[in-house]
């Protein structure tokens, strides 16, 4: 199993991405038993995979990634599908990654658009990176944060210059009480 951009392989003694023998082994395998929307049901022979694991979807042309989302008791799990779901069936194989969704981070993702897994979709090819960080983490401590006012730069030279936003501001309200400003 090729670990993808937006998935963390087992750790491994090959260095390439790729699950040793034993590591693959000991991945959980489940089946599906439900489709409904986005939202996809697996059932596992034994051993249930934590909560925002990603899952991947065994036989499929296009890679299908699956996260996690609840545990439904009979060794089922309710997972949320990163991708459309047409062409799953019944009875197809899943297998846990053992990890989190990941998505590339660092200045070779600037400019760069990719989908929920990390996957690069401007066609501009592959993106490398030396860092991944899980999609969900934990916000950080208050005494982390600034608060020292900044200027949010949008890049439009004429918002900027006349009527500059600030940093963590609500920006909508700007858009609704111009016109009643200009008005009055």
């Amino acid at each position: 199993m090729l670990a993808a951009p937006g998935i963390d392989a087992p750790k491994t003694n090959s260095g390439r991405g790729f699950a040793a023998p034993a590591a693959r082994a000991a991945l959980a395998k489940g089946y599906i038993v439900a489709v409904i929307g986005s939202l996809v049901d697996v059932q596992f022979d034994e051993g249930l995979p934590p909560i925002l694991n990603a899952l991947e979807v065994v036989g499929r042309e296009s890679r299908l990634v699956l996260e996690v989302a609840q545990h439904l008791g009979e060794n089922t799990v309710r997972t949320i599908a990163m991708d459309g779901t047409e062409g799953p069936v019944r009875g197809q194989q899943v297998l846990d990654t053992g990890a989190p969704i990941r998505i590339p981070v660092g200045p070779e993702t600037l400019g760069r658009i990719m989908n929920v897994i990390g996957e690069p979709i401007d066609e501009r090819g592959p993106i490398s990176t030396k860092q991944t960080v899980p999609i969900h983490t934990e916000a950080p401590e208050f005494t982390d944060t600034s608060v020292e006012q900044e200027i949010l730069v949008t890049g439009i030279k004429v918002i900027d210059l006349l009527a500059p936003y600030g940093k963590g501001l609500k920006i909508g309200w700007w858009i609704i009480l111009h016109p009643i400003f200009r008005q009055h």
